[in-house]
Formats: C-alpha cells, structure tokens, sequence
C-alpha cells in the first residue's frame, strides 16, 4: 500500500497567501466597476473582474470575494475619493431621509441599506421599505410632495415562484428608491444580498435615535424645518420640460419633438467637453422651456420662468441662444453684437449655439429627463456625475 506523502505546511500556507491576495484583487476590480457605475451588480462586477485579470474560467465560487469584501472596497474607494464631502453628504442623504418618512409615516417607513449603514458613495441613493395594500394611497401621498417620481414592476422568479415587486423611483433632493410590500411584510425580517443576514432597519423612532448619537451637535427639529421649506429648482424641471414632449419644432427639427431635441442638446454638451459644468448643462437642458408658452420669443419667456431658479450665467444663455443664431445668418445689430463678444459668457453662447444646431439627430440614445436631473443632482451635490 502506498504511503500517503505528508502535506507540506509551508505550501499550503503560501496557496492560502495567494488565494487571500486573489480574492482581494478581484474585489478591488469589482468595486472599481461599482463605483464608476459600470455595473451594479455585485456577482456580474465579480466574475467581470475575475475574467480581467485573467482567472475567470478557473475561478471557482469560493475563489471569489464576498460580497462584503466588495462592498468594503467600495467605501474604501469612496473615502479617499471624496474625503469629508462623503461623511457631509452622509449626515444630510440620512437627514432628507427622516425628513420623507415623517410624510410617509402612515406607511409604515424603514430606512435600509447604505445610507442606515453608512456605506454610501457618489451614487448612492436612498433606500426605504414602505408598506400599503392601497398603492394609490401611497401615490396621492407622493403628489402632495410635488417630486416627480416613476413607478416600476418588476417580475421576479425564485425557486420556481413567480412575484411581482413595486419599486417607485422618487426624484427629490436625493435619489430615492421605495420598495412597497403590503401590511402583511411589516414584521418581516428579510436577507441582505451583501452579507446574507437579516437585513439591518431603521423606523423613524429608530432613525431619530441614531441621528442623535451620530449627530448630537444637530438641532434635528430646525433641520426638518429648512427641509420644509426648501424648494430644490430641480424638482421643478420636470415641469418645464415635459410640456415639450410631442410638441413639433417645424421644419427645422427633423429629429421630433422639443423634448427630444433638449436632450439632444444636453447630451452633446456633457460629450463635449462640459461634462463636469452643472451651470452649462443646465442652460443646454432648459434653452427652450418656452417654447411651450410663446415660441417666437421662447429665449425671453424661458429665462424669465427660471429668474431665481438658477444662476445668472443660465439665465444668460438662455436669454441670448438665439441672438447668437440671428447674429450667423447676419441678422443681430452691431451694438447688440458688440455687447454680446464684450460677454464674459461669450464662447459659452457660441457652444451652446453649436450644440443647438447640431441637436437635430434622427435616433439619437438620450437619457431621460429623470435620469439627466439625477446626473446633475450628484454632479452638484458631490461634484461627481452618477
């Protein structure tokens, strides 16, 4: 019989190295990919990464890191990226979010994921459980708020059960994401997908009691009276906008209607080169809000709808986009065009000029009006674009 050789301990402490060093690497990839945005998926971003570095088809289940492990490379990402705007952006992402379950709290709200924990990042957003047998209650609820919001259905098979989960997407100060289960979910203890337990919530008493420990410097009830009487000029865009949705621009839009066109307009501006510039994106956004009022004289009407709402380099832009079009066709009178070059907004009117012009593609992708004001949002709040 053959005699079984003894197992080397210094080899298998050195394979326990190197799979302790994969699993970390691996990790890093992923939540590099996380972070940016490129995926958003925590198994996806995994393997991708696994097959980067060039293990992927060897790559078992049990060489790949947690869940946990990702999502801690993500915070490690995220902290020295974004320093103590992080923790600042932290303290208010949970503020606003008392702030909304205390309207919600005849639904029964609880705070869950990053923003409870803490492991929050530039695209973050805030995740609530709510619970209504009635979702038209909860959406009259939501239209007094004066937010837009979008509701989604989405159509889940496990374990050969076939359920329908309600997910609204709330545009206020912050991204917000409401999950609606009815009454009966109330009590229910349900699995994180990071760490596999019971996932951790919070109910208002509970948010209340954790904002004073984190925060006891924090005069909560002022908080929550500012937040009342905030009005975030963003919540008011949708506004503006969706007024263009099937209006025709003539002949000179082939592209169809205004809408399209803005969004035209926005997404070459954030391609070329203004990616970063929330005043410019803005003006590229809203150039023709008024359109939907008087459309020969939309750049005056425009920029007086947003007086207050915005800078006065948006109001600017606005205002005179279309002086730069008559000033190209040889149309703007010299004293005028004088005034206009003597502009310290001069070559931002000339390239908001060009992406008008050129913002007339048939089947161009664009995003939508919800999502390029989540764009904006975090470009403004964090000083990263989502």
């Amino acid at each position: 019989m053959a005699k079984k050789r003894n197992e080397d301990p210094y080899s298998s402490a050195r394979k326990n190295k190197r799979d302790t060093k994969l699993r970390r690497i691996i990790a890093l990839e992923a939540a590099k990919m996380m972070y940016q945005g490129s995926e958003s998926e925590y198994y996806t971003a995994k393997r991708k990464a696994a097959r980067q570095i060039g293990v992927g088809k060897q790559a078992s289940r049990s060489d790949l890191p947690s869940n946990a492990e990702v999502r801690d490379s993500i915070l490690r990402q995220a902290s020295l990226l974004e320093g103590e705007k992080r923790l600042e952006n932290l303290q208010q992402m949970r503020v606003y979010a008392y702030w909304l379950m205390e309207q919600l709290m005849d639904f029964s709200p609880k705070l869950i994921g990053s923003t409870l924990t803490g492991h929050i990042r530039k695209n973050s957003d805030i995740d609530l459980h709510v619970f209504s047998n009635s979702l038209t209650l909860l959406t009259q609820t939501l239209d007094q708020l004066l937010v837009p919001y979008e509701i989604e259905k989405k159509r889940v098979i496990k374990h050969n059960q076939e359920r329908y989960f309600t997910h609204i997407h709330f545009h206020g100060r912050f991204e917000v994401e409401l999950t609606v289960y009815t009454l009966d979910y109330v009590s229910y203890g349900f699995k994180c997908s990071i760490t596999g337990k019971t996932m951790e919530n919070a109910s208002l008493k509970q948010l209340f009691q954790l904002l004073q420990n984190e925060y006891p410097e924090m005069d909560l009830a002022e908080e929550m009276v500012a937040w009342d009487d905030k009005l975030d000029s963003y919540d008011l865009f949708p506004a503006y906008l969706n007024p263009l949705e099937g209006l025709d621009g003539g002949k000179h839009h082939p592209e169809g209607d205004l809408l399209y066109h803005s969004l035209q307009v926005f997404e070459l501006a954030r391609e070329e080169g203004y990616a970063h510039d929330v005043e410019f994106l803005q003006a590229a956004l809203l150039h023709d809000i008024g359109k939907s009022i008087d459309k020969k004289h939309h750049a005056i009407v425009g920029a007086e709808i947003l007086e207050g709402l915005v800078s006065p380099r948006v109001i600017f832009l606005i205002r005179y986009h279309m002086d730069m079009l008559d000033l190209q066709r040889g149309q703007l009178g010299h004293r005028k065009t004088i005034r206009l070059r003597q502009s310290e907004y001069w070559d931002d009117l000339i390239a908001l000029r060009d992406f008008d012009n050129r913002g007339r593609i048939r089947g161009m992708i664009v995003d939508s009006v919800g999502e390029v004001i989540s764009y904006l949002k975090n470009l403004e709040r964090v000083g990263y674009p989502c």
